[in-house]
């Protein structure tokens, strides 16, 4: 039986266990990233790793997130961050330059490579070969400092493409019809792998949205074969050399397939407040609309705003309607200037944002109180805008720009046949990117060789590890999807503090219960309940360091995301999952006691444990976990674990296995 791409790639870089579904493996990692809403600790964690230098084939830093520096807080992180990627040999992207995907697709994302980044929209560079994975930031101080990645081998899921894209129907369609189809949770688990002839037809800037965008599903990865229209894209961008051809094998077997066909396709959109709430934009058409975004990691390219100013060309934005063009990167937004578009669009009635993650997580263009958001962006989380209660919707940059003409949502094919001479503006690349690179500061010419930490940068605590009594209050009870975004909020108020834990442990779950830190904190102990796909979303490992923080010793769930149950174990807090009824019975108040002794039973690979509540009722809880993430979680999560190893300890794998 043949390979698939996915098993290919992993099968080059396996440096321990066997590829098979289900099992954990350890690959070799090429390529890692961070961002700087992460970046901080990954790199507090590598000096508190004693690493010398970055071992990887490549690493890079990009200041992204809260490039406003609003206080000397975020331009402190900045400057260490450069100092940072400046001492251990990293290449540094100054604020402005761009998202971390988009800058990082431009200059380095190449065919057949690992990559790891602490940001859950790492797999974007699997549109042009690249099996990308987002993690926590530990995990890649790790990997960085040459340490295998470990994971269970996800499901591969054969998507095949048939047929080529109508008019008006774009890249961000054919995700928004995954979602429609499996769901927020459907890719749990899993990388999906785009086959069939309607692959050819898509541009890599049309796979990278696909592949951004695959994260709503929760799937682990999503990757692209490569071909002819990959070797175009590379020689573009002045890599043609990087180019390899890797494609799976004709009798490849696939755990699952989903069949797409793109002919079929019309203009999507997600409506408040999920990714997967997708209906055609028709159902929806008439809604008022205040706010209209183009930008985002997942639609902020070159190709994803010319669509849009070849629609304006000659119009007017609605003056009901405010619209806002956030660039993925400065390389984007140079080329449109230097090719007139930037002043079409100005004159239009288009304001420009400097190329960054901000509106996405709420720093920035927050929306109107009752007002409706049409973006371009790849979530529509509740509150993640900077507003409560807020009414986003995520569509293609056509739609979007058709709505802000007409001051309300309406599918553009309508609004085409309503004013007679708009056309379908279809999708173009130039022949050559020619932006600057000025704002990407290679290792060989960085200005800083040690760390510059400013005052409000602190230590990376550490967890004791783990006793045999577990036992304390159920300190908060939450529903379904809650996101990292709800753990540990990324607004400008609090992610300032996202190197100093003890401040920013301070917003942890106010979304839910503005209560709930001091709390936490006078219960010296407990744990979370929560209901399905407890923590998706974002990599922060925060969503975990800060409720360990606050005394938090474990989170029981109907079933949690996969980045952040990485995140628990990687910070000391056991995962366990309870069943519906159990969910159900528990009480925020509760007191809740694990029966067994804990540390031996974690130790030793129990699955099932006895959870107590009140002296009154006995549940069973489960814990799925491999033995490398059960002795870590003994030693009180990686960090304590690597540097117990690095001390000559007993328990696990040597240092350079983990």
């Amino acid at each position: 039986m043949g390979q698939t791409l996915t098993e290919k790639i992993l099968e080059d870089h396996l440096v321990e266990g066997e590829l098979e579904t289900g099992e954990e493996i350890g690959i070799e990692i090429d390529q890692v990233l961070a961002q700087d809403t992460t970046g901080t600790l990954v790199w507090l964690q590598f000096e508190a790793l004693e690493l010398d230098e970055v071992k990887t084939e490549l690493a890079a830093q990009y200041c992204d997130h809260q490039t406003y520096q609003f206080d000397f807080k975020n331009t402190d992180d900045h400057r260490f961050l450069r100092s940072a990627a400046g001492t251990y040999g990293a290449h540094f992207s100054r604020p402005g330059n761009g998202i971390c995907h988009n800058v990082h697709k431009e200059n380095f994302a190449a065919p057949g490579k690992t990559m790891l980044g602490s940001d859950s929209h790492t797999p974007t560079p699997g549109g042009m070969g690249e099996l990308a994975i987002g993690s926590g930031g530990l995990d890649v101080a790790v990997a960085m400092g040459g340490g295998p990645y470990y994971f269970d081998v996800p499901e591969v899921v054969e998507v095949r493409l048939e047929g080529e894209l109508p008019d008006w129907a774009t890249a961000k369609d054919v995700i928004l019809e995954m979602l429609r189809r499996l769901s927020v949770k459907g890719g749990v688990g899993k990388i999906f792998e785009y086959t069939g002839p309607g692959v050819e037809s898509l541009s890599v800037p049309e796979r990278t949205t696909i592949t951004n965008m695959g994260t709503e599903l929760g799937a682990t990865s999503s990757i692209f074969p490569t071909d002819e229209n990959t070797k175009d894209y590379l020689e573009r961008v002045g890599r043609g050399d990087e180019y390899e051809r890797f494609q799976p094998d004709d009798d490849a077997d696939y755990d699952d397939q989903v069949t797409i066909d793109l002919s079929e396709l019309e203009p999507l959109i997600a409506e408040p407040s999920m990714p997967d709430n997708v209906v055609p934009v028709r159902e929806v058409a008439g809604t008022d609309v205040d706010q209209v975004i183009i930008g985002s990691c997942t639609n902020g390219a070159y190709e994803d705003i010319l669509p849009s100013a070849k629609m304006l060309e000659g119009r007017e934005v609605n003056p009901t309607t405010e619209m806002i063009v956030a660039p993925g990167s400065k390389q984007a937004s140079e080329m449109l200037a230097r090719q007139g578009w930037t002043a079409e669009m100005m004159a239009a009635g288009v304001n420009f944002s400097e190329a960054t993650c901000g509106a996405c997580i709420g720093i920035g263009h927050v929306p109107a109180s009752d007002s409706v958001s049409l973006r371009t962006f790849n979530r529509n989380f509740e509150g993640r805008s900077g507003i409560e209660d807020d009414d986003v919707y995520l569509c293609s940059p056509e739609v979007a720009t058709a709505a802000a003409l007409k001051g309300e949502i309406v599918d553009p094919r309508d609004l085409a046949d309503e004013l007679g001479d708009l056309e379908d503006p279809g999708f173009e690349m130039p022949d050559e990117y020619t932006g600057s690179t000025a704002d990407l500061i290679d290792p060989e010419e960085a200005p800083d060789d040690e760390l510059i930490k400013g005052p409000n940068i602190s230590e990376v605590p550490l967890k004791d590890e783990l006793g045999s009594d577990l036992q304390g209050p159920n300190l908060l009870k939450m529903g379904d999807n809650i996101t990292t975004d709800h753990i540990t909020p990324a607004n400008a108020d609090a992610l300032k503090f996202r190197s100093n834990i003890p401040e920013y442990a301070k917003f942890t779950l106010t979304r839910v219960d503005e209560d709930f830190p001091e709390r936490a904190l006078e219960a010296d102990g407990g744990f979370l309940v929560a209901g399905e796909n407890y923590g998706q979303g974002s990599s922060r490992e925060h969503a975990a360091l800060c409720p360990m923080y606050l005394g938090v010793e474990g989170v029981l769930a109907q079933s949690f995301a996969r980045i952040h149950k990485a995140n628990l174990f990687n910070f000391g807090l056991i995962p366990l999952t309870i069943d519906e009824e159990t969910y159900e019975q528990i009480d925020q108040g509760d007191d809740v006691e694990i029966v067994d002794d804990v540390a031996e039973a974690v130790r030793s690979g129990q699955e099932e444990f006895t959870v107590r509540i009140d002296d009154d009722w006995e549940a069973t809880a489960h814990l799925d976990a491999s033995e490398r993430e059960r002795e870590i979680l003994a030693d009180g999560g990686k960090l304590s674990h690597t540097k117990k190893q690095a001390q000559g300890g007993s328990s696990g794998a040597t240092p350079a296995d983990d």
